[in-house]
């Protein structure tokens, strides 16, 4: 894939994600849950690999924050569920992995992480068992999304780029 075309198809995932936002999400504590951003991560993660899968994630939380939609908890949850679905899809070449990364990575590591995040960055004091649940909810139902689209998006030449 050119770079012309790997751009195109990460701005796409950026406009999805951003735009997916306003219509799906609901609160969760201190955290908003948007499964459309777990879906792309996915998405992303099996057509285009970590690296761009991260830096489409971290766009989104970026310009999910600048528009008023989101919180800076985005960041660490966008960015390592789509690290991790990447990694693993690259390596063990299933899709259901790309969204056991994105589970594992956003659900509960990066809940785990959003404790002291939230503690130096927002000024609050929750605990583990606040975030991990809200996390997992909307990780799993995300990455259940893109799942779903993946399976019925044919074979193109937006193959995975190594």
């Amino acid at each position: 894939m050119n770079k012309t075309k790997l751009l195109t198809v990460m701005a796409v995932f950026i406009a999805i994600g951003t735009l997916g936002s306003q219509v799906l999400w609901f609160p969760a504590g201190i955290a908003k849950a948007y499964p459309v951003q777990h879906a792309v991560n996915v998405m992303a993660a099996i057509t285009l690999g970590p690296i761009p899968a991260v830096v489409i994630a971290f766009m989104i939380g970026l310009l999910r924050n600048m528009l008023g939609l989101g919180t800076l908890l985005a960041f660490p949850g966008g960015m390592i569920g789509a690290l991790l679905a990447g990694i693993l899809f690259r390596y063990l070449k299933r899709r259901y992995w790309a969204a056991i990364g994105e589970i594992i990575g956003t659900g509960i590591i990066s809940a785990l992480l959003c404790v002291p995040f939230a503690k130096l960055v927002m000024g609050s004091s929750f605990g583990a068992l606040f975030f991990v649940p809200s996390f997992l909810v909307s990780s799993i139902s995300g990455a259940c999304i893109g799942l779903f689209v993946m399976s019925r998006v044919k074979q193109t030449s937006l193959d995975y780029v190594k």
